[in-house]
């Protein structure tokens, strides 16, 4: 049986809010790691620093760029610390859909009306566009459905700013 970190009683297993933000965040970092590696990446002689001319395509689908793929490392390493407590699980899951939600509004917005590409500096298509929407969707969800307790009146954490 597991421990706690000082040897004393077993370690309570982890609120499935945590173990979600957790499982997001390596997700994040995979999909970061992935961006860089010739293969997964087609066109990988296209990469870019950012813009829309950035010709990689992370699985051929979704078109990336080196700052679009340190967005999701940073995004999962942000996930990892935030995820060490319920709190802030709730916050990189909640937080991070709305964070998704406003990229899926930016490429709506920079298909539609810039059709140069100069505001598309991310680089976003709209392969990005639909997983955004569904990230977005179920990143909230997750956050505001998996919280221990609620409704119960019970303490969901103390606050994530506060030891």
């Amino acid at each position: 049986m597991a421990r706690d970190a000082r040897g004393g009683r077993p370690a309570a297993p982890r609120p499935r809010v945590q173990q979600a933000a957790l499982v997001a965040a390596a997700l994040f970092l995979l999909i970061g790691v992935l961006g860089f590696i010739p293969g997964i990446t087609t066109d990988y002689g296209q990469l870019r620093f950012a813009g829309h001319h950035s010709g990689a395509k992370l699985l051929g689908l979704f078109q990336v760029s080196i700052l679009h793929n340190a967005v999701h490392l940073l995004f999962g390493l942000v996930g990892l610390v935030l995820a060490r407590s319920i709190a802030g699980a709730r916050l990189f899951l909640a937080g991070g859909g709305a964070i998704y939600l406003a990229l899926w509004l930016y490429g709506l917005v920079v298909e539609g009306l810039d059709e140069a590409g100069g505001a598309n500096f991310l680089p976003v298509n709209n392969a990005d566009n639909w997983l955004h929407l569904a990230l977005g969707f179920g990143m909230i969800a997750l956050g505001l459905l998996l919280s221990n307790q609620v409704g119960t009146g019970g303490r969901l954490d103390t606050p994530f700013d506060r030891p």
